[in-house]
């Protein structure tokens, strides 16, 4: 499902007409954060083998990271064909040899799991506050799907904690989501956990990010 959401940081048209000729898109957050999660990427991501990115948006986010992990064959999805046409013209200035054409992918309807994997490498930045609770559980159980034994989920975002904003901001931030579509906003922490152990992955670590955001690390153990 494609939510028109009036954000604070959404994507802007790109400044000069070679660019907008391009399709490209630029979203200020995703030009702040990707650097401090390609740093957890890093440290987290398998070495190589097949990395899926959802919800991929203007696509500032995957050109960063498969020029810092390029033992990993990216694959960047995004359901709205305007950001697909983005992340294309993005990957096309910068091109990557593992970085592939973008694919539509809706995260939220069931079944993508069989059509998109094993993966070695699942990453998803900034999307669960964007959807309700149900989608996010449909969305979260076929990642878990998707996912090859020893392979890694890293979640980014932000969270409740125990059910309560812990800024003033990200209290704010919250209830403008909720204005817009009460089915939407911030997703606790723990239940985001606790779903995805649920569906099979094991919780690796969480660790504290800029911005008061959160980075998610799980993995699919390998059977014995």
């Amino acid at each position: 499902m494609i939510r028109r959401l009036d954000l604070p940081d959404a994507p802007a048209l790109a400044e000069t007409e070679a660019e907008a000729a391009e399709a490209r898109l630029s979203a200020p957050s995703a030009l702040r954060n990707r650097d401090a999660i390609c740093a957890e990427l890093r440290r987290l991501a398998p070495p190589a083998g097949r990395a899926l990115e959802i919800a991929s948006g203007t696509g500032e986010h995957v050109i960063r990271f498969a020029a810092a992990l390029p033992g990993l064959d990216w694959q960047p999805t995004d359901p709205d064909p305007a950001r697909r046409a983005s992340i294309a013209a993005w990957a096309a200035g910068a091109g990557l040899p593992n970085l592939r054409p973008p694919l539509p992918l809706d995260a939220a309807r069931p079944g993508w799991a069989d059509r998109h994997g094993p993966v070695d490498l699942v990453v998803l930045v900034n999307l669960l506050h964007l959807i309700s609770r149900p989608e996010a559980d449909a969305a979260l159980a076929e990642v878990a799907r998707v996912l090859a034994p020893g392979g890694v989920f890293v979640l980014y975002g932000p969270f409740l904690r125990d059910g309560a904003a812990t800024s003033p901001g990200d209290a704010a931030f919250h209830a403008s989501l909720q204005a817009q579509d009460p089915a939407i906003g911030y997703k606790d922490v723990i239940d985001t956990c606790a779903h995805l152990v649920a569906c099979g992955l094991r919780h690796v670590e969480t660790v504290a990010m800029p911005a008061n955001n959160l980075l998610l690390a799980f993995d699919r153990p390998r059977q014995k």
